[in-house]
């Protein structure tokens, strides 16, 4: 015999259906096995400095961002650097580079078993070839990496080599991979 809590499952099993197939369908999103579409007319790109205005500063982020955004656009497509005015134009400011306490230690020491890094960037994208300004955007754009303990220094530079490869990844497949 069904009773009420086998019915009130059913509902919420078919409620998280819809909401999942919302989900899905909702958001737009359209996949390239290529690694990206970019359009055939576009050419060039600018990849203008990203200045780093977070309230903890790492010295060379700014540059290694830039530099390492610049490398994932000429390694994953055919279009040439060029250092104003190119097709596609990116630009922006890293906003925040943080560590904060992952999980606590046990046995009532407050001391960080592990912690995170965080760095989030907001990127601007401009296509100067789509007249109808669809495919620009102005997104924000957050990764993070735990670590042992509460001191980063051992492990910044290659934290911030990781931060860098996904985040450039991130901004890359927005920009060229929903087309």
């Amino acid at each position: 015999m069904m009773g009420p809590t086998h019915n009130n499952a059913i509902k919420l099993g078919v409620l998280l259906a819809l909401m999942l197939s919302g989900i899905v369908h909702g958001c737009g999103v359209k996949y390239s096995f290529t690694g990206g579409s970019i359009p055939k007319d576009m050419k060039t790109y600018t990849v203008l400095f990203f200045e780093n205005i977070a309230p903890m500063v790492y010295t060379t982020l700014s540059q290694d961002f830039t530099e390492g955004l610049k490398e994932r656009i000429r390694t994953q497509s055919s279009l040439s650097q060029v250092n104003s005015d190119g097709d596609a134009i990116f630009e922006g400011t890293i906003t925040n580079y943080s560590i904060t306490p992952a999980s606590v230690q046990a046995g009532g020491i407050d001391r960080a078993a592990n912690s995170r890094l965080t760095i989030t960037v907001k990127v601007k994208y401009t296509n100067r070839l789509d007249e109808t300004g669809e495919s620009n955007f102005e997104e924000t754009f957050t990764q993070f990496k735990e670590f042992p303990g509460s001191d980063v220094t051992s492990y910044e530079a290659a934290l911030n080599q990781d931060l860098i490869k996904m985040l450039t990844e991130d901004v890359y497949n927005r920009a060229f991979a929903n087309w």
